[in-house]
Order: structure tokens, then C-alpha cells, then sequence
């Protein structure tokens, strides 16, 4: 992974980020199209401190197994849990647990009749709303989630 200044780089007010499993796939596969978009958010972006949580860590696991994804890139799960605990080893990333409120966002976001398909950005969204974390993503589908403090990342283009 390309190195990135610490704590976090100058005139970054966001100390803690939540990146989403898309950040977190490409900044691990070096020939996936988003990777120098993702490397750059690493190395220019991100906050003190990046979070996995449980989601976010099943689902780089999980898609590292896809051949749907990775084509015959695959891992198997022994790789693919040793990719996640690369990340993890770094003094930046940590894993966090569900902060105590979060069901209560995520309740208050599902009111709002959210579609099935996006269950887990609502999650996702309520998980970096309670631990006060920046949600950082290639989706569009989180700016639905008003209050929720989002850096969407420009996927490049091919």
C-alpha cells in the first residue's frame, strides 16, 4: 500500500474514517480501476485514524473469494483473511466495534424508506453517523442519508 503522511495530511479536519468495502477493494488490488483514486485518498486524504467494522471487513474478505470480481485473481479465504489482517497490522487502521447508538440511526435512517438493496449502506451510514466517523465510498447512493459526513470518492474513468 503506498505510504501516506501521519497523522492524517495538513488541512484534513476529519480525524477517523470509514471507508466502504469498495475503498477497501481497491485500495487492495493494484490492477483494480480505482486503485490510484483510492491509493491517492490514502496517501492525501485519509483521516488520523481508518476503521474497519465487521461489514466492512466480511465484505473485502468476501469479495476477494469472488471470481465474479477478482476473475481468476481469486483468493481463497486464507488469503483473503491475510489480506484484511495486512491492513489491520498498520498502526492507522483499526477495527471498531458498533458504537452503542447505532441502531437508533439506523432505525431513524430506515424510516425513511430506504430500499431493500440498500440495507447495508444504511448500516454503513448509521455505523459512521454514531462513531462520529467520515463514511468514505465510490457511491452515489450515500448522499441520500442527510447529516451523514460523506467524502465521495470520483471513480476514474477507462
Amino acid at each position: 500500500m503506498t505510504e501516506r503522511r501521519k497523522p492524517g495530511p495538513p488541512g484534513n479536519n476529519h480525524l477517523d474514517d470509514l471507508p466502504d468495502v469498495n475503498v477497501w477493494l481497491a485500495l487492495a488490488i493494484k490492477q483494480h480501476p480505482h486503485h490510484d483514486v483510492a491509493a491517492a485518498y490514502w496517501s492525501e486524504l485519509a483521516g488520523r485514524r481508518v476503521w474497519f467494522c465487521r461489514i466492512t471487513m466480511l465484505g473485502l474478505v468476501r469479495l476477494l473469494c469472488q471470481p465474479k470480481v477478482m476473475g481468476n485473481q481469486a483468493l481463497s479465504l486464507t488469503q483473503s483473511l491475510a489480506t484484511y489482517e495486512r491492513f489491520a497490522s498498520l498502526p492507522e487502521i483499526g477495527f471498531q466495534a458498533e458504537p452503542s447508538n447505532c441502531t437508533g440511526k439506523l432505525q431513524q435512517l430506515l424510516s425513511l424508506d430506504v430500499p431493500a438493496r440498500l440495507l447495508t449502506d444504511a448500516y454503513l451510514a448509521a455505523f459512521a453517523k454514531a462513531g462520529g466517523l467520515r463514511l468514505v465510498t465510490f457511491d452515489r447512493d450515500f448522499e441520500r442519508f442527510a447529516g451523514l459526513d460523506c467524502l465521495h470518492l470520483i471513480a476514474a474513468k477507462h
